[in-house]
């Protein structure tokens, strides 16, 4: 994959403008719209259900790259699948049959993601990565926005990519947290397509000059 992609977090968004910010990405550079689903059991925190995600989906122009930090997610994956979603990420951690969720991914029609969370080795993904479309790799404990970067991920990367090379996988490598304009080539260089940005874009003065910046960096 030659193009970069930024993936703007719709965590970060203001909630009281909603729309507004959804076509502010659909103008802007960035390639994908990232949602974050958090339950309060799988992660510390509770993001947003069903209804805003429809409501995002009826805005949204580009494509919706839906990552789950919830328990037993297998339960909504038709769900998500209806809401529009064209990637539906779910996390290493709550998955007891991963190969078995993958396929009810495709079978949906979307593409198959996995995260991992900071203390989880990407050699933990040997055997599946050939099934799976992208793996987020979370540089950020999962849960909640404005953290800082992990800097250890440079090196997960590195690791991921050549599993993905080893393996002949066609998974694109995602970056969840922390991302800002200090990282963002650093992380492209190391073998990263989607940087994931959230307090970065949306709390910055001019967010649709940040993504074009962001974009700039790594294309």
């Amino acid at each position: 994959m030659n193009t970069k992609i930024v993936a703007p977090s719709l965590l970060a968004a203001d909630f009281g403008n909603l729309q507004r910010d959804v076509e502010m990405v659909n103008k802007s550079d960035a390639g994908w719209h990232h949602i974050d689903v958090m339950d309060g059991v799988f992660v510390p925190n509770i993001s947003y259900g069903m209804p805003v995600i429809k409501a995002i989906a009826q805005h949204a122009t580009k494509p919706l790259d839906v990552h789950l930090m919830i328990i037993d997610p297998d339960r909504y994956i038709k769900v998500f699948a209806d809401l529009g979603a064209s990637y539906l990420t779910v996390h290493y951690e709550a998955c007891n049959h991963l190969h078995r969720t993958l396929q009810a991914i495709k079978d949906e029609g979307m593409k198959a993601g996995v995260a991992l969370n900071p203390h989880t080795s990407v050699s933990l993904l040997e055997d599946t990565i050939q099934d799976i479309d992208l793996v987020c790799l979370m540089s950020v404990n999962p849960g909640f926005g404005g953290q800082s970067f992990i800097e250890n991920t440079y090196q997960k990367v590195s690791d991921l990519k050549n599993l993905i090379e080893k393996k002949k996988s066609n998974a694109l490598i995602e970056i969840d947290g922390g991302v800002n304009a200090t990282n963002a080539k650093k992380l492209v260089d190391t073998g990263a397509d989607v940087l994931v940005a959230g307090s970065f874009v949306f709390k910055s003065e001019n967010p649709t000059e940040t993504i074009k910046n962001l974009k700039e960096q790594i294309a």
